[in-house]
């Protein structure tokens, strides 16, 4: 179930207005982080879009894809159905309030910097200048494994 969810988030992604999905890394599997004792792996990937998109409207796009997979945000962290984040939008820099560019975790995460490599393997973090491979080189050990067909 959580792949054809992710699935279908992939599909919505492409039907956004002035935007094409160009890129979609494998499915991975992890862990919580932080770490849920009971709790499920989730599964994750990365979509790559091109096109003109305002970023806030585009992360409220994404939202509303969530609330199509009846999302729900009980808790920080919490289980959910479908979480889909903006890491980059062609390397703007924001710092809030709202929207943080980039995402403000993701050179931290395995399941965020593995599925980016397959799509993006050129891609450097803005703020910090390195790339997505270097990126990986220096993440702590976390629970994570590419899914199959």
């Amino acid at each position: 179930m959580p792949r054809a969810t992710c699935r279908a988030a992939a599909a919505a992604l492409d039907a956004l207005p002035g935007l094409r999905l160009r890129a979609l890394s494998r499915w991975w599997e992890s862990a919580p982080i932080p770490p849920m004792p009971g709790a499920p792996w989730f599964v994750n990937g990365v979509a790559r879009l091109e096109g003109e998109a305002d970023p806030e409207a585009l992360l409220a796009a994404l939202h509303a894809i969530e609330a199509a997979h009846h999302r729900a945000r009980p808790y920080p962290n919490a289980p959910r159905t479908l979480d889909l984040d903006l890491l980059d939008c062609d390397g703007a820099l924001r710092d809030g309030p709202g929207l943080i560019l980039p995402h403000p975790r993701l050179h931290e995460r395995a399941f965020v910097l593995r599925p980016l490599a397959e799509v993006a393997p050129r891609w450097r973090h803005p703020r910090a200048g390195a790339g997505v491979d270097a990126l990986i080189a220096r993440l702590p050990p976390q629970e994570i494994a590419p899914l199959g067909p």
